[in-house]
């Protein structure tokens, strides 16, 4: 029972993070990003939000970005067993 708690808070945690850097990814594109379309798409295709994070120097949001849905991922294949 233990575990389960900590992977569930992990899980939570992972996610409030991945949608906290997505959304600061699409705004600072929105920002700094020439074809504002850009920001739109990454709000939808969320792949594209470090993608073009990166190429506009963007490179911590990116990376947290990319790091919390690598921890999204695992918890929630750990929580799936």
């Amino acid at each position: 029972m233990t575990r389960d708690i900590v992977v569930l808070a992990i899980l939570v945690a992972a996610f409030a993070a991945l949608l906290t850097a997505h959304v600061t990814l699409v705004v600072g594109l929105a920002r700094r990003h020439r074809p504002r379309w850009h920001a739109l798409a990454a709000l939808v295709v969320a792949p594209l939000a470090p993608w073009w994070g990166m190429r506009e120097h963007m490179r911590a949001r990116a990376v947290t970005w990319l790091a919390a849905a690598a921890c999204y991922a695992v918890m929630l294949a750990m929580a799936s067993r």
